[in-house]
């Protein structure tokens, strides 16, 4: 599936009917998915953030552009945060199945459409823009609204699309593509923004300017400032008071998440903070922000305890929601802020999301499906949670310090087994109903036999494919099983052979799976292959 993220910024954060009606110009276009809006009182500004195929997000962020431009007058505007229109700044982000070629024609598609439509000069920023001093959007922004006039008279400011002439109300829009950009608020026990500020300038990237023992600042012959670089790499930042909040912030853009993560942002502004006398309270996410991004998070702080990276996803993400202190302002809800929960496909109730009763009640009547399949796969899961207790149980006893290093990595290695065949609990079961979808299929015709014939092999090698899947998997769940039941507290061992047996269990079982599927198969080839390929499996663990 191609899916964009679209986060618009629109110059209105106080009234709530101009907001919604905004929201709902965008909302209501067929095939967006609105996940978040977040209106900010002392910036006077709101962050919508919508996700879709590329053409329906493309109409969306037109119809919230227009309805912006109708609602919100610039010249009545003020607020904290840099600003320099009605809307602000629009970027496109690619999510998946999009490439960002595909996002950098959009959003010249989406400047071209609303200079022409909407008389809004717009500029092209980060990966769109057209000339390297367009690429930062502070640059773009500099002079803010009020500087508009002047600087769209100045040739080298000539918009990429709309007219050079000041539109007084809407001001101009900057359009762009980037990455996901993570907007984060790091708290402190201060109200004094100059503190907040100072620390800003230290981390940010683009650094403070260098001054002279009078305090001056110091240019080179062109008039550039000296600077001295910041800490951290793809890092903006500002220092700010917070009225709502009765306290000061650091305002933090990560603009590559995986160059300066979440949690090196927050623990270089706790260093930095100590230096001034001044505590770290908690932080705020603003927007959303990928699951990952947390994870890593989570991982650390995990590690700087001495502990595996081995556990549930949940587990990992309470960590790093409450070492980054996320829930101070407001309660940090996973399921509203990470944009893998907003975006998940709604496929009914997953087996996989079943209480054990329900599961089991499923499985004992007559529906053909969940069955062995599913079965073996939820037996291989278990095998590796297995695994992965039996590690975690050997952190840190005695007598075990030779096998600290691997008691601490398996577990991660055990999870991930975990993870995928769960997955494989559905991925089952949906491949055999394909294959029973593709039997109901007409065959009236003989161009309708050969199309039946051809999705149902296909279908029916898938159905091959996935119990195949659940065999690797559970072998390598039995492999970790044996592994730390040899090296692992020896207290546990039971439970590290009753993991063996279950991984069994779940490749022998999914095995069975694979060969009465094969024997609707006509390709000899693959038949052949997959006979192979269980011999192999099957030999793993006996």
């Amino acid at each position: 599936m191609k899916l964009v993220e679209c986060v618009p910024n629109f110059s209105e954060g106080r009234d709530m009917s101009v907001i919604n009606e905004i929201v709902n110009a965008i909302s209501t276009v067929d095939g967006v998915k609105l996940l978040d809006t977040d209106p900010g009182v002392d910036t006077n500004r709101t962050v919508v953030t919508f996700v879709g195929a590329p053409e329906a997000v493309l109409e969306g962020a037109f119809q919230g552009i227009k309805k912006a431009s109708e609602r919100i007058d610039m010249r009545h505007h003020s607020g904290a945060h840099a600003r320099l229109g009605a809307t602000d700044v629009c970027p496109f982000v690619p999510i998946s199945g999009v490439t960002v070629e595909e996002c950098l024609d959009l959003a010249k598609r989406l400047g071209n459409r609303v200079g022409q439509e909407l008389n809004i000069p717009v500029f092209l920023y980060e990966k769109a823009a057209t000339r390297p001093e367009r690429q930062n959007l502070a640059d773009i922004r500099s002079g803010e609204y009020e500087g508009l006039a002047e600087k769209l008279k100045d040739p080298e400011w000539k918009p990429d699309y709309g007219p050079s002439r000041f539109n007084e109300k809407s001001g101009a829009t900057v359009i762009g593509v980037r990455e996901f950009l993570i907007a984060y608020n790091v708290n402190l026990n201060t109200r004094d923004r100059k503190q907040a500020h100072d620390i800003a300038l230290e981390i940010r990237e683009k650094g403070r300017a260098k001054r002279d023992e009078n305090g001056k600042i110091i240019r080179d012959e062109t008039g550039q400032i000296f600077r001295t670089p910041g800490l951290l790499k793809e890092c903006k930042a500002v220092g700010w008071y917070m009225e709502a909040f009765n306290c000061a912030q650091i305002s933090i853009n990560l603009t590559n998440y995986h160059v300066t993560p979440v949690h090196t942002a927050f623990e270089a502004v706790c260093e930095e903070a100590s230096k001034r006398g001044l505590r770290v309270t908690g932080s705020e996410l603003v927007g959303l922000i990928p699951l990952e991004a947390l994870l890593q998070a989570g991982d650390y702080y995990l590690q700087r305890q001495g502990k595996p990276t081995g556990y549930p996803e949940k587990e990992r993400l309470r960590m790093a929601i409450q070492s980054l202190g996320l829930s101070e302002l407001s309660p940090f809800n996973p399921q509203k802020k990470i944009i893998e929960y907003r975006v998940k496909e709604e496929n009914g109730n997953k087996l996989s999301d079943m209480s054990l009763n329900d599961f089991a009640d499923l499985l004992s009547i007559d529906t053909p499906a969940p069955g062995g399949g599913s079965v073996s796969a939820l037996a291989g899961a278990m095998a590796a949670g297995l695994a992965s207790m039996v590690a975690h149980l050997t952190v840190g006893k005695k007598g075990y310090e030779s096998v600290q290093d691997r008691a601490l990595s398996l577990p991660a290695e055990a999870q991930s087994l975990k993870e995928d065949l769960l997955k494989a609990i559905d991925e089952d079961t949906n491949a055999f109903n394909a294959v029973m979808d593709a039997m109901r299929l007409p065959k009236k015709t003989e161009e309708q036999m050969v199309l039946r014939d051809r999705q149902i092999e296909t279908a029916t090698q898938n159905a091959c494919l996935v119990p195949l899947k659940v065999m690797k998997l559970s072998a390598s769940a039995f492999s970790l099983c044996k592994e730390i039941g040899e090296i692992g507290n020896k207290n546990s061992q039971s439970d590290a052979e009753v993991g063996t047996l279950m991984a069994k269990a779940a490749v022998h079982g999914a095995g069975r799976n694979v060969l009465i599927n094969l024997e609707g198969i006509k390709d000899d080839s693959f038949r052949h292959k997959m006979k192979s390929e269980v011999d192999y499996w099957l030999k793993n663990v006996d």
